[in-house]
């Protein structure tokens, strides 16, 4: 892309013709093959998430997160009434097929005037992790905000010593992008922050290796997938680096 300047002879960024601001994420739930999103609710899904995350038993998934483990279902309804009934983080809860809650994520720091928007609080119980599912309850929030709201950006951040996070976020296709050193406290200690992202012209290709490792025949009878979704975002960028 050729740099663009201004009538003084300084480099400016390219023209967004045309730009509005974006609609919010709606409250409504992102149906697909193998899960479904569910906007969060006290009522539906506690008991459920709680009963999931209690499979953790090492309290793993929680070392990289501000809050928790949760010993009892009342700390953890507690917290998700204080925290998950909001606009911005919004909240969902994953349904797999059985129509258990095993999971959640959010869109956060949701800035419609710039097409920005980010997903986190993701935490999945052992019965999500590492299943179709928890592959394509990414895809879908991907979807919405990239097909159906028409957002520019969308945002992974993560504490920088995550590595399961950010192999995660280059398996789905997220470009790294750098650390933001020192850039928060959490849990009374320091948290480096790796940042991601994916960007509107960059998700329509992304979008077919999602959907190529989804379809039904990518997988045998046991489940098992025949492509990995890594070697189908690594060719990409490869592609795109030619």
């Amino acid at each position: 892309m050729s740099q663009k300047t201004d009538e003084l002879g300084q480099p400016i960024g390219f023209a967004v013709p045309n730009w509005s601001t974006r609609p919010r994420p709606p409250r409504t739930t992102m149906l697909g093959h193998f899960c479904q999103l569910e906007p969060i609710d006290v009522e539906q899904h506690a008991a459920s998430l709680h009963a999931a995350n209690q499979l953790d038993s090492e309290g793993k998934n929680w070392t990289y997160l501000a809050y928790g483990p949760f010993e009892t279902l009342d700390t953890y309804r507690k917290w998700m009434e204080d925290t998950c009934l909001g606009d911005d983080p919004m909240f969902y809860a994953v349904i797999d097929k059985t129509g258990s809650a095993v999971g959640v994520a959010s869109y956060l720091r949701i800035d419609e005037k710039a097409g920005v928007i980010e997903v986190g609080h993701i935490n999945y119980a052992p019965p999500l992790q590492k299943t179709p599912a928890a592959t394509e309850a990414m895809y879908l929030m991907m979807k919405r905000v990239f097909d159906e709201l028409g957002y520019r950006r969308y945002e992974w951040k993560c504490d920088a010593l995550n590595a399961p996070s950010q192999s995660a976020a280059r398996r789905l296709g997220f470009r790294f992008e750098g650390i933001f050193r020192q850039a928060t406290i959490y849990k009374n200690r320091n948290r480096d922050t790796a940042w991601f992202s994916i960007l509107d012209h960059e998700w329509p290709a992304l979008k077919t290796c999602f959907e190529r490792w989804l379809y039904p025949a990518n997988f045998d009878e046991h489940g098992r997938q025949r492509q990995s979704l890594a070697s189908l975002t690594a060719a990409l960028r490869s592609k795109e680096l030619e």
